[in-house]
Formats: structure tokens, C-alpha cells, sequence
């Protein structure tokens, strides 16, 4: 979480070649409470500044004589290690907005400026600035952790029974970690029951679930599957929902934020890693949409009919090709409709006999107790996958999300 502090406390640059602007500027955001603002009207400069600076913000006007905001861009990507540039374009010409998105900005506002609008776009992008910054820290943090425990394994396999312990704390205090970056409590959406359960196959895995509620009231929940088991998947997992997490937050379409995505993992993870993902979008009334990348089908449990519909994926998994494009699917939920997203842990579940758990069983519990909502659909699959895999180690992550719209 960012503190409202952090964010007015935030250093924001004014770039503007009209110094009746930049004064204007410099008041609107600081009537908004922004207490660190600077401002310069020379754009040769903003390199320099943001390299002593590292601002969370740029405020920058496209059209300046010798070097105009796209060059500024440019050269603002040059430096930024990671490609995320914290910047909010200013313009009065429509045709620039689109063009300086895909340079990179991240927001724009409109010439003359509204005092609610620049301090909403402001107030968003800055949070997400941070939120960025908080993640990657924390990304940081974790692969540190990660070649801590890699380069003593040889070490802990030779030491004590009491290093051996001190070795599962370290690891029980990284699945702590992880378990705090799944929501800590699940959504109170109008008209929903919204359920989840998640299981890792060892300390951490690569399965995770998340939910937001949206500024127009709509819900947005996603299940994703990391290929890969511990500590690299988990390290993935960590990755894309930070980045989804942020995509939302400022407003991006489902499947704009899944084509940014699927190529920021095609550019940053490994050949051989992917993610399987579903993603759901709904409003109250239950009427929304729905992308699935790769993921084995969801259920859709209809009450009016008894009927179950298969949700399919007819889209590649994420990170492995760049050019993928990924659109949604229409999805209604009426009143007592059941909807049931699982990752394949679920069904690949070995039992004492040797048998998968398989989705034959899977739908009869789905068509026995779905009629009685999700409660009752929750209960039954955590008592049956329980008797079903009891002493039994698994070989993958189990997780499920089920949606019930009671009415």
C-alpha cells in the first residue's frame, strides 16, 4: 500500500518551454498538497535532472523548440533501466496522445488544464510510480534471497540439525511473503460470493490469484498458473502480478493490459518459462467479459438450466510468442450462475492409488453441489481433495477461484 503522504511528498519536474505555464502548473500542484515540485523550461536538461533526481513524475509539454517531448522520450528511455517511464505528457493536439502512449508516457493532459482532471491523473500515475518502485525493491529483494539459499545449499546439506531448521524458517518466512501478496481478504463485489483456495506445492510456487474493484464498479479477478515449481516460479508469479496490479490501477482494457504483458515476459523472462492465466471482468448486474490465455477451461455452472458451459482458451500462453494479441469473450452471469476458474494442480492431483484427481470428479461435485452455492461447492471440493490426496506429496500447485453470483 502507498501512503497518501508518499504520494504528495513525491518529486515531480514541470518541463515546459512557457514560463506562464510552468507557474501555472507549479500552483495547481501545489494547492493539491504536492510539496516537492520543480520546474525547468530548458528540455536539454531533464536527462540530467531525473539522473540526480529520479522524480516519480514528469510533467512534459510535446511541443518545445530544439528538442520537443518525443525526443525527450527517447532519450528518457535510454536511462531507465527497466523501461517504465513515470511521464504524463502535455498537449492540445488529439493525434499526439496516442503516438506519445506508445512512446511511453504513461498518461496526458489536455491544454487549458482542469484542476480535477491534472490532479487525478497526477494523483494515479504517481501511485503507480511508486507501487512500481515498491515491487521492484521487492523483486530485488527476493532474487537476493534466492542466491543466498542457492549458493549455501551445498553448505546446509553438510551443517547441523540445527542450520537445517534455520533454513526452513528462512523459507517459511519467503512463503509468508508470498502468501501476503495474494489478497488478503477476498472482495465484497455487489450481487457476488467471490471464494478462493490456493495451495503451492512446495514453500512457494507459482499459482496466484488476485482481485480489484474498478473505479466504474466492475470487478476484475484472474487466476494464473507460472510454469516452472518454487522459488523461479514464484519469483515470475511476483512479477506479473505486480504488473497486472499496476495495468489495472491506471485504467487499461483487460486485453490491452494482457498484450503489454505477454510482451514484458517475453522480454524478461526465460525461453522456457510461460503463464497460463484467466481473467475475468463483471459488473454487478453480472454482465462482463472474459480472456483465457492458454488456461484449461473454466466452468460456468447456469442455474436456470442445470447446465454446465466449458469457458475455453483459444488464446496462446503468455510469454511465449510477442506478437500475440489477446481479445475477450462476452460473459454473463445470471442469478445463481456458478462460476469455477481451477489451475490444472487441481485435476493432475495425485491420490493414494496413483490416480489423478481428473475432471470427471471434478464435475460431479460441481453438478451436485453447485445448486447449493458456492459455500456448499467450496466445502465439498476442499473435503474431497483432502480424502483424495491424504499423505500423498503433489507434484503441482492447486489453486481455484469460485464466483457466485446469489443474486
Amino acid at each position: 500500500m502507498i501512503d497518501l503522504a508518499d504520494i504528495l511528498n513525491a518529486k515531480i519536474l514541470v518541463v515546459d518551454d512557457k514560463p506562464a505555464n510552468i507557474l501555472l502548473l507549479e500552483g495547481m500542484l501545489r494547492v493539491a498538497g504536492y510539496t516537492s515540485v520543480e520546474s525547468t523550461t530548458d528540455p536539454n536538461q531533464v536527462c540530467e535532472l531525473y539522473r540526480r533526481n529520479h522524480y516519480s513524475l514528469i510533467l512534459l509539454d510535446l511541443q518545445m523548440p530544439g528538442m520537443d517531448g518525443f525526443q525527450v522520450m527517447d532519450a528518457l528511455n535510454e536511462i531507465e533501466g527497466d523501461g517504465y517511464l513515470p511521464v504524463i505528457v502535455i498537449t492540445a493536439q488529439p493525434g499526439h496522445k496516442l503516438r506519445a502512449l506508445e512512446a511511453g508516457a504513461k498518461d496526458f493532459v489536455g491544454k487549458p488544464f482542469d484542476m480535477a482532471e491534472l490532479r487525478a491523473r497526477v494523483h494515479n500515475v504517481v501511485e503507480v510510480r511508486l507501487l512500481h518502485l515498491q515491487a521492484r525493491a521487492y523483486g530485488k529483494a527476493l532474487e537476493e534471497t534466492v542466491r543466498e539459499l542457492e549458493a549455501s545449499r551445498e553448505v546446509i546439506r553438510l551443517k547441523s540439525l540445527a542450520e537445517q531448521n534455520k533454513r526452513e524458517e528462512e523459507l517459511a518466512l519467503a512463503q509468508e511473503t508470498q502468501v501476503s501478496l495474494l489478497p488478503r481478504c477476498l472482495p465484497c463485489f455487489d450481487n457476488f460470493h467471490i471464494r478462493a483456495f490456493n495451495s503451492p506445492t512446495h514453500y512457494v510456487g507459482g499459482d496466484f490469484y488476485d482481485f480489484l474493484q474498478l473505479s466504474s464498479g466492475e470487478c476484475v479477478g484472474v487466476l494464473a498458473d507460472v510454469s516452472g515449481k518454487g522459488m523461479p516460479a514464484a519469483l515470475l508469479s511476483s512479477m506479473v502480478l505486480g504488473a497486472l496490479s499496476m495495468e489495472f490501477r491506471v485504467g487499461s482494457q483487460p486485453a490491452d493490459v494482457l498484450d503489454r504483458i505477454n510482451r514484458l515476459l517475453c522480454e524478461k523472462s526465460l525461453p522456457y518459462q510461460f503463464v497460463t492465466l484467466f481473467l475475468f471482468l463483471l459488473n454487478p448486474s453480472g454482465v462482463g467479459q472474459f480472456i483465457s490465455a492458454g488456461h484449461n477451461p473454466a466452468w460456468l455452472y447456469r442455474a436456470a438450466t442445470g447446465k454446465i458451459e466449458w469457458l475455453v482458451s483459444d488464446h496462446y500462453m503468455l510469454g511465449m510468442f510477442d506478437q500475440a494479441s489477446y481479445r475477450p469473450h462476452p460473459l454473463h452471469l445470471g442469478k445463481g450462475d456458478i462460476l469455477l476458474i481451477y489451475s490444472d494442480g487441481l485435476t493432475d492431483a495425485q491420490g493414494q492409488r496413483e490416480e489423478m484427481f481428473g475432471e470427471e470428479r471434478l464435475l460431479k461435485i460441481v453438478r451436485q453441489e453447485a445448486p447449493s452455492g458456492s459455500h456448499a461447492l467450496e466445502k465439498q471440493l476442499l473435503d474431497t481433495i483432502e480424502n483424495f490426496t491424504r499423505g500423498i506429496p503433489q507434484t503441482d500447485d492447486i489453486t481455484f477461484v469460485i464466483v457466485d453470483k446469489y443474486r
